[in-house]
């Protein structure tokens, strides 16, 4: 009996160690995620500013001026746009597509309407293909640089100023393109979280 009641507990302190080992894997592999979480939060921004740096995923630069360095080169350059879910507005470009000779600042329009019944605000995402060209493809004014806002019903027409940097005739990787387009995608802004307490002051003092 003394043997059996030892045995039993040797398996009850062996089966306790494994319950708090797994508890404890459980819980490492929480932390783990939510600080791989945090990480890629904290690190959106560096990766947007390394995108708009080099171009990376075909993200356009964001620049003052031109050099006015006319190239030789001339590119198609088509024109995309949609508004994501959640947004009730229509944007579409002026023009399909047009042809850009390098280094030649060109402006080109894009047609916007608010189609809700209140005044609402968005934001533009963008990007151009091929990716190879995202380098190249300079813009001096965008609506997409900042949240745009449109009254009920409102229409407008929204400019965005480019050029296509003549660089891009010595790239290799750019002989065979002569073809480019530039895409947005409207979004609506994140819903704001409501302050903290916020409720609390708004139900005033317990009776």
């Amino acid at each position: 009996m003394t043997a059996s009641g030892d045995h039993d507990g040797r398996t009850l302190s062996a089966g306790g160690r494994t319950g708090r080992n797994n508890r404890l894997i459980g819980a490492g592999g929480i932390a783990l995620a939510v600080g791989m979480i945090g990480l890629t939060y904290a690190a959106a921004p560096f990766y947007s500013a390394f995108c708009r740096a080099t171009g990376y995923e075909g993200t356009p630069q964001q620049v003052k001026t031109n050099t006015d360095a006319e190239g030789h080169r001339i590119l198609r350059v088509g024109f995309d746009a949609n508004v994501a879910p959640g947004l009730a507005w229509t944007l579409e470009p002026e023009d399909e597509s047009i042809r850009v000779r390098t280094g030649k600042t060109v402006t080109v329009y894009f047609r916007v309407r608010n189609l809700s019944d209140s005044a609402t605000e968005g934001h533009a995402s963008f990007n151009v293909t091929p990716e190879v060209s995202g380098g190249y493809f300079d813009k001096i004014s965008c609506f997409c640089f900042t949240t745009q806002h449109l009254g009920p019903h409102e229409s407008a027409e929204w400019p965005v100023v480019f050029f296509l940097d003549p660089a891009l005739e010595k790239d290799p990787s750019m002989d065979r393109v002569d073809s480019i387009t530039l895409s947005y995608t409207m979004f609506a802004p994140p819903a704001e979280k409501p302050a903290a307490g916020r409720s609390a002051d708004r139900a005033g003092p317990a009776g």
